[in-house]
Formats: C-alpha cells, sequence, structure tokens
C-alpha cells in the first residue's frame, strides 16, 4: 500500500465543459457549495469508464468535513483512518475506527486554520491547509506537530507515492514536493485528451497513479503523474440514500484499502464511508 487522514455557503455552477465532457470550473476553493456538477463518459476509447461496486458500508462521523483519509497501521489501536476535517474554527486532525467511524485520538487546528489534505510518509504525518499556505509535520502516533513549514499558493489534497510529496491546488495542476522539506521539486498539468482538468481534490497515491476526487462532483479520475494524463473516469454518483444525502455535503475522501484495487470513499460530513471497488 501506498501513502499510509465556515466559511458562507456559496452556489458555484460548473462553467463549461471540455470536449471530453470533465467539468472544468473556474474560480477559488469555495468549501462549502450547493452546487454539484456532473461530467459526461469521456470520449476517448482509451480512457477506461468505471463505477463503484460497495463492498460494505461503515458509519462515519457526519460532522466531519472530510478533506483528507488515509488508511495505516497504528502501534496502539491497530488498522485505523487517518482523517482530516475542514472548516474555520472546527478543523482537526484525527485517527478513526474504519469499522466504526468511533474517533480514537484528534488534535484541533487553530481557529484560523482551515484543514485540507493530509498523507503519510515513512516518518511523518503532512497536514495541509487550504489559503493559510502552511503545512504541519506530525508525529502519526500522537498527532503532535513537529515541524510547520510554508508554502504558496492554496492546499487543497495531497498523498505521497513513496519517494514523493504530490499536491493539488484547485487547478489543473499538480505540485511535486520533497517529503522532508515540503520544498517544490516538480509539477505536471493534468490533461484528458488535451483538456486540462480542474478542480482536483482529494488525492491517493497507489501503484504509481494519482487517484483523485474532482471537486463538486461524484468523480473520481485516475491520473498518470508521468505525463498528466488521465487514465480512467469513476462515477461514484448515488451512494448515500436521499435521506443521507439531504445532510450532507460533496464526495471527497479516497484511501486505499488493505486488499489490492479495494478503496475507502466517503465525503464531506457524510455519515456512511465505504468500502469499494472501482469496476467496468
Amino acid at each position: 500500500m501506498s501513502s499510509v487522514f465556515d466559511e458562507k455557503h456559496t452556489t458555484r455552477r460548473a462553467a463549461a465543459l471540455g470536449a471530453v465532457g470533465l467539468l472544468a470550473l473556474a474560480g477559488c476553493a469555495t468549501p462549502d457549495a450547493e452546487a454539484a456538477g456532473h461530467t459526461s463518459p469521456p470520449e476517448d476509447e482509451a480512457v477506461e469508464e468505471l463505477t463503484v461496486e460497495v463492498i460494505e458500508a461503515f458509519d462515519h462521523d457526519g460532522t466531519s468535513f472530510t478533506q483528507g483519509l488515509e488508511l495505516a497501521e497504528h502501534p496502539e489501536f491497530g488498522t485505523v483512518l487517518y482523517e482530516s476535517a475542514g472548516l474555520y474554527g472546527s478543523s482537526d486532525v484525527r485517527i478513526a475506527d474504519p469499522g466504526t467511524g468511533d474517533v480514537l485520538l484528534s488534535q484541533d487546528l487553530p481557529a484560523t486554520q482551515f484543514a485540507e489534505g493530509l498523507t503519510l510518509t515513512e516518518d511523518d504525518l503532512w497536514q495541509i491547509t487550504w489559503k493559510e499556505g502552511v503545512a504541519h509535520r506530525r508525529d502519526p502516533v500522537s498527532l503532535d506537530v513537529k515541524e510547520t513549514v510554508e508554502y504558496e499558493g492554496e492546499g487543497w489534497g495531497i498523498c505521497y507515492d513513496g519517494e514523493r510529496l504530490v499536491m493539488s491546488d484547485g487547478s489543473a495542476t499538480l505540485t511535486f514536493r520533497d517529503p522532508v522539506t515540503f520544498e517544490e521539486t516538480g509539477s505536471v498539468e493534468v490533461t484528458l485528451d488535451d483538456v486540462p482538468v480542474f478542480q482536483i481534490n482529494e488525492l491517493e497515491c497507489v501503484d504509481g497513479q494519482v487517484w483523485a476526487n474532482l471537486w463538486l462532483t461524484d468523480r473520481i479520475v485516475r491520473i498518470d503523474p508521468a505525463t498528466g494524463e488521465v487514465g480512467a473516469v469513476v462515477d461514484a454518483a448515488g451512494l448515500l440514500t436521499p435521506e443521507e444525502a439531504a445532510g450532507a455535503d460533496v464526495l471527497n475522501g479516497i484511501a486505499a484499502a488493505e486488499e489490492e484495487g479495494e478503496f475507502y470513499i466517503t465525503g464531506k460530513e457524510w455519515p456512511k464511508l465505504f468500502l469499494v471497488r472501482f469496476v467496468p
């Protein structure tokens, strides 16, 4: 397995669809939104069209504005999910039981910081922030902050591919960073059929590929970080019942599970966590 966790409501509509139909939204990453964008299937036959096969559903903290999700082994708690929860005044980092949703350990962020994605390296837990330009390097056992570093621009999602950190900022660009210093080492533009793919949010690095939520959509894409090309589009719509969806925000949060080809996925303020496979 690879890496081992308001402001006012505003309404933004999808501004344009590319030739392949992937959502391309302009503007900044407003954390809460009532609008949801949907994409049409890719026209390029080389791009896999996938859907979600649910293996099992679990309870999840419906108050968590989920920004980052990672599965790992903890020396005290066993197999856990590390989760980063956003919103100003209620952002935290937490360790949760994937089977029950119970929060086993957590630490709050300052009220002036909006937590975004997180990921684990061999020694550290990195957690980024939205507009504050700071990343916290934490102890993965205690969650204590070991160091805080600064970076330019916004922070949305982050994952670790075993050698480098991969980070999104809501644009069509993925930025690569040193896993120890957090310094930028390169970047790549994400495209589908040569059309830039915007609103790239939560990330998960698996087997040399990057799986990414697209904000305000029910879509997850698989990206080749060497070229930036999208090789698969997952339609993850319809996971929640109408009653559950009424109190929930958008799909966000993806973590590679213990079995190859399986993932945990959830959303912001979702009452459920799903163990799934992505299938044709």
